[in-house]
């Protein structure tokens, strides 16, 4: 059985939030009148699964649960956030309020944009802020900070032209104002570059950590110095054009992602799994392979997904329908538009649910879909008994991804509170 338990954002008049849907108590995960966040017949199948992992199905309508919101204003404001700031790349002391125990002793790692503009050229979007590392150390109850600019190819070359010389997400790089009219207009059909900016998170593989976003490139870093070492690219190793920046991993440190490949047929989801040992000292991610490709449907308009979900057994991929069209995203450069005008959301079709055996890379027979969500992070999913359970934070209208931009996110007052139209569902009892 599939069991989802869904936080759900519906489109509305206030933010409320994050608030968590009541979990059903594990004595009752896989029986047909379980309770669930959304309405009866959510869940519907097209052929039979294999018996082991049957699909649920909830019909039982004393068991329907009611939306919950509340309109909330005078939302602060958090342009603050959203600013570039300086970099600290000597270590100093942070102020501690309470206290840190002796026997605590590390580093806390975290990444995020810090830069936002680069001369008289600014960026669009919150996901398009030059990759800033933070560092917080703590020893023996003190803790000290430093932070660094990835000093990626993206940020050096836009910092040596004091511009934006490569692509993001959500701005488009415009043509070197000094080439000539001619010279300008052909640039548009040059191919772009793709940026190694990878803002998003830290991850590891074979002991050593790297940073990553969703492009094919990752950046090797030294946890102690904050310092680039290498950079690597999916696509060397294995026929990928990209992959996500939320790994899992087994207790022996095999890695699992999902990346994506493109071809004349159409596109692919693809699982990676990345062997836990070095072959050698000069490894990175040698002996990586793609373990099972899924189909997009339809096949020139794959979805978009940040992450996935993974059991001991299983690996989860949620197909929504936010939609990557590949034509448009090639064709941004000549149009003029940044890659995120190619995602759109298109709740004409069903948010499917692929289940795949991690140790065999067999697709499980059958589907599970339900009606159109967005989800961007998978909370948990575990197996209990005969179910395999999904905990998930998630949105029924996929359009969301544009308050992310900047000028929205640094509203203030009314503004902002216009932003950010949301009410929660979740489940009541």
């Amino acid at each position: 059985m599939l069991l989802c338990n869904f936080g759900i954002i519906r489109s509305g008049n206030g933010f409320d939030g994050p608030q968590m849907p009541d979990s059903p108590q594990l004595s009752s995960l896989g029986k047909s009148d379980s309770s669930f966040s959304e309405s009866p017949g959510l869940f519907d199948k097209d052929e039979s699964l294999e018996k082991d992992l049957n699909v649920l199905k909830y019909m039982d309508k004393s068991h329907q649960t009611k939306a919950v919101s509340c309109k909330q204003e005078g939302l602060p404001c958090i342009a603050p956030l959203i600013a570039t700031v300086e970099e600290t790349p000597q270590t100093i002391s942070a102020q501690v309020r309470g206290h840190f125990p002796k026997w605590l002793n590390g580093s806390l790692l975290r990444i995020g944009p810090g830069k936002f503009e680069f001369g008289k050229d600014k960026y669009n979007h919150w996901f398009d802020g030059m990759a800033l590392l933070h560092q917080f150390r703590m020893e023996k109850g003190t803790v000290t900070y430093r932070s660094k600019f990835l000093q990626s190819d993206t940020y050096k070359a836009n910092s040596a032209q004091n511009r934006i010389v490569i692509s993001e997400f959500g701005t488009l790089a415009l043509p070197d104002p000094c080439r000539n009219v001619f010279e300008r207009f052909m640039s548009k059909f040059e191919l772009p570059a793709i940026t190694d900016n990878t803002s998003v998170n830290y991850v590891r593989y074979k002991g050593d950590y790297y940073l990553s976003t969703e492009t094919n490139f990752m950046n090797k870093v030294d946890i102690e110095t904050l310092e680039k070492t290498e950079k690597v690219d999916w696509s060397k190793f294995i026929a990928v054009n990209g992959a996500t920046a939320h790994p899992h991993y087994d207790p022996d440190g095999t890695a699992y992602n999902m990346g994506n490949s493109y071809g004349p047929h159409g596109s692919c989801y693809n699982i990676i799994r990345i062997p836990p040992e070095k072959g050698d000292l000069g490894d990175t991610i040698h002996g990586a392979q793609v373990i099972c490709s899924i189909a997009s449907a339809p096949s020139f308009k794959p979805s978009y997904y940040h992450s996935f979900g993974m059991t001991k057994n299983y690996i989860i991929f949620i197909e929504q329908p936010l939609k990557m069209n590949l034509w448009k995203i090639v064709t941004s450069k000549i149009r003029g538009k940044a890659f995120s005008d190619g995602i759109s959301w298109e709740p004409q079709y069903n948010t499917r649910f692929h289940v795949v055996n991690k140790h065999t890379g067999q697709l499980l027979p059958g589907m599970y879909y339900s009606k159109p969500f967005v989800t961007f992070h998978q909370i948990n999913a575990f197996e209990d008994q005969d179910c395999v359970v999904i905990d998930l934070c998630c949105q029924d209208n996929g359009r969301n991804l544009e308050i992310y931009q900047l000028q929205n996110l640094r509203k203030a007052g009314e503004g902002l509170d216009q932003v950010n139209i949301f009410d929660f569902q979740v489940s009541s009892k």
